[in-house]
């Protein structure tokens, strides 16, 4: 549960440096190979040798969870404004919950109620009202928030299928490079000469693409085998609040307190429904959670 608080807070600065430095003034296809690259850079060091089938699987996962779901949410920025961004998200913690338990051929209305009360808590603190054409815009946010679930929950069910533990560092390079995979060539055909201008630019490209997708992406994938496929549903949403005391504290932006509050006590409820119910405690269970 650490891992995804800390990824939540890292997150949520990056949301707004993206909308602030990025959005609109760099092209987003570049900006999206150098995050990958830079990431990739930090965990080559740490690379092992894995069977071709695994390799291939957690390639295939980074493809789909960070090159895809990149490629749509900058060009989300370019058809949204960063409000209706934001309120388009919110639809994740339903895709990873349904998404789970299909895998899992079970159902867990608790987190599915879980899920809906998030989407809930999300839209009262963030809906401010939408532009007359937004539908493309939502289009491309859900295959963003599409592929952002099919990776996590991907990740969790490979990982809890392994017969032998894996060293989530050494094997996490495998992610970053099937997402260079998809990203490389998107930026060879589509991308623009536009390349960041100013030094603060780089910076906030630097920032994002060491840290916050570097060491971001490697601890939410690692917290998400640690929690229920609930809580994860949940956190999935806790940027929102998250996001917005940033905005509050940093930009200076005006907020609506009730709603930032009220929709935070929403989100606590939703994540008190993911708390394992104690006969589905077993003694020996791994890390102590229900999947």
């Amino acid at each position: 549960m650490s891992y995804l608080v800390g990824v939540t807070l890292l997150w949520a600065f990056s949301f707004s440096l993206i909308g602030v430095y990025l959005a609109g003034q760099v092209d987003a296809y570049f900006a999206v190979l150098l995050r990958v690259v830079l990431a990739l850079l930090v965990f080559i060091p740490f690379m092992r040798r894995l069977p071709w089938q695994l390799a291939c699987r957690l390639s295939a996962l980074g493809a789909v969870q960070l090159g895809l779901m990149y490629l749509f949410y900058y060009q989300s920025f370019i058809l949204l404004t960063v409000p209706e961004v934001l309120i388009f998200t919110i639809f994740t913690p339903v895709y990873i919950t349904l998404l789970y338990d299909a895998l899992q051929r079970r159902f867990q209305y608790r987190f599915l109620l879980a899920a809906l009360l998030a989407v809930i808590a999300a839209a009262l603190m963030r809906y401010k009202g939408l532009t007359e054409d937004y539908w493309l815009g939502f289009a491309v946010v859900q295959g963003a928030n599409l592929c952002f679930a099919i990776g996590q929950v991907g990740y969790k069910v490979l990982l809890a299928k392994q017969p032998v533990k894996l060293v989530q560092h050494q094997v996490f390079g495998w992610f970053y490079l099937g997402a260079l995979a998809v990203v490389l060539p998107a930026w060879l055909l589509l991308g623009s000469a536009q390349y960041p201008q100013h030094s603060s630019q780089w910076a906030v490209l630097l920032w994002l693409g060491l840290v916050a997708s570097g060491g971001g992406y490697y601890w939410w994938n690692k917290g998400a085998t640690l929690v229920s496929s609930g809580m994860l549903a949940v956190m999935n949403n806790m940027l929102i609040p998250a996001g917005l005391l940033v905005n509050i504290l940093l930009w200076n932006r005006n907020e609506n307190l009730l709603t930032l509050a009220t929709g935070s006590v929403l989100l606590v409820l939703s994540c008190m429904l993911c708390k394992p119910l104690r006969s589905a405690v077993k003694p020996g269970g791994a890390n102590g959670q229900t999947n």
